[in-house]
């Protein structure tokens, strides 16, 4: 088969993924519990525990530590598998072997597989369809887009033979078919009020449902977190014997420099069990918040693989970049994305864009429905003198028009400003009159909100003469 084919044929597959229910695009799942996921994985004979997994779950930077974990165990010489979403340009970008897409053999491999599978569990005289029917709380018994997905992972890691299965969860923890590894160790980031629809209306419920990844007598990491969050962490860790490696207490960032090449900083390490002595990083996306990633990223990894040298840390970490966190795509004028779309996120990077850039540029901003677009706006109205609010790709649903006017409220009744705001449906218009804004006026521009926004933003670059 050609080249050509196999993409096609693989492309198939996503195609064909795309037809179960996505949560993702707002469709409500038909029902939310693990054991749905236990039964999917039996069937496959639980491809899932072809190798050592980390399991990363949290409410921001859990994608970058995904990825930095990955980059430091493949360049230990491990085939690490890496599982991530969303995509910004393709479905492949989810399941790779390390930053690199698997070869397209492995795809159509665990791709025949899937589709047998699934033929099974969605045909009601098998016993596996009866066994979803009983805990799928009187719902549709067929497997959802996320857990299929997630299963095509497993079976990608499986056929291709690797070592290392590096995991991050789509949504919460507890209910997330991710959560159907066992790992040796999970990895908890920051948490925020997000999904409440699903994980709870307040933080501790939330941060309740993250710590549903924490294993029985297995370590966890868990990053910097408010009071409420902190509380339950330790309950749950301590409930399951799971040893807690809480990152202001076990290790400290010092010598931090932010360029608008990358950070540069050095990890001390305050409990035994790590490495002896701190380590020199540089990594290249620039802000204070990669550092504390990539320290959250290491700690996992010497839990995990203990052996692994301070030296394959600084090997995988030199450079490190990843699509769409704080990426720069032009030089004239300078052109920032970023897929952050929380409030605390937001905030993080923006602090590290006006350090670099300064006060006063352009911002092109779009968020998804049930975003939290006025605490955004609060963060970002200060330090931009022109807006332009968008329709972040088409992926999910949005509301710029509702957008807009959040803005517009949250800069009369809070900001003491004359921020320009303007509201252009058409992502591709809106990206034009903000580049022509910022060329005229020799400003830099920042696109934030969403990673499908940045998807759109990178496409319109890259399609350019």
């Amino acid at each position: 088969m050609s080249e050509e084919n196999k993409f096609s044929k693989n492309a198939e597959i996503f195609e064909w993924l795309s037809r179960f229910i996505n949560l993702e695009q707002g469709y409500t799942p038909p029902s939310m519990r693990p054991e749905r996921m236990q039964i999917i994985a039996k069937l496959a004979g639980h491809p899932e525990r072809c190798g050592v997994s980390i399991h990363i779950a949290g409410s921001k930077g859990k994608g970058s530590i995904t990825a930095m974990i990955t980059r430091i165990l493949m360049v230990e010489g491990l085939r690490a598998a890496r599982y991530m979403s969303p995509h910004v340009t393709e479905y492949r970008e989810r399941i790779t072997l390390g930053e690199d897409f698997f070869d397209e053999s492995v795809y159509l491999a665990a791709g025949d597989e899937l589709r047998r599978l699934a033929e099974i569990l969605c045909d009601p005289s098998t016993k596996e369809y009866k066994a979803m029917l009983e805990v799928s709380d009187g719902c549709s018994p067929e497997p959802t887009f996320f857990e299929m997905l997630t299963l095509y992972y497993f079976l990608c890691a499986r056929e291709a033979k690797c070592d290392a299965l590096v995991v991050e969860t789509g949504m919460g923890g507890r209910l997330d078919p991710t959560n159907v590894v066992d790992s040796a160790v999970s990895v908890i980031t920051g948490i925020e009020l997000e999904h409440t629809e699903f994980l709870g209306a307040d933080i501790a419920s939330v941060a309740g449902e993250k710590a549903g990844i924490i294993k029985r007598n297995k370590p966890v990491i868990l990053a910097e977190q408010v009071p409420e969050a902190l509380e339950v962490f330790r309950r749950t860790a301590l409930e399951r014997n799971a040893e807690l490696f809480y990152y202001p207490e076990t290790a400290r960032i010092n010598n931090l420099r932010v360029s608008r090449s990358g950070t540069d900083f050095t990890l001390n390490f305050k409990k035994s069990g790590f490495f002896n002595e701190p380590i020199d990083l540089s990594i290249g996306i620039p802000g204070e918040i990669q550092a504390k990633n990539a320290a959250l990223a290491i700690l996992a990894v010497k839990k995990a693989f203990p052996a692994i040298s301070a030296e394959t840390v600084r090997k995988g970490l030199r450079g490190f970049e990843l699509i769409a966190r704080f990426e720069k795509i032009s030089d004239d004028p300078p052109v920032i994305v970023d897929g952050a779309h929380t409030d605390i996120s937001v905030k993080f990077c923006v602090k590290t864009f006006i350090s670099l850039y300064g006060s006063g540029g352009v911002l092109i901003f779009g968020c998804a429905l049930g975003k939290d677009d006025a605490g955004m706006a609060e963060a970002l109205l200060p330090h931009f003198s022109y807006i332009v609010i968008t329709t972040p790709g088409t992926f999910k649903a949005s509301d710029p028009e509702k957008v807009y006017e959040t803005f517009r409220r949250v800069r009369t009744e809070k900001i003491d400003g004359e921020t320009e705001l303007l509201c252009i449906k058409k992502t591709a218009e809106a990206i034009g009159q903000a580049l022509n804004v910022a060329k005229k006026k020799k400003l830099p521009v920042l696109a934030i909100g969403s990673f499908y926004l940045a998807a759109e933003i990178r496409a319109f670059f890259l399609m350019k003469p």
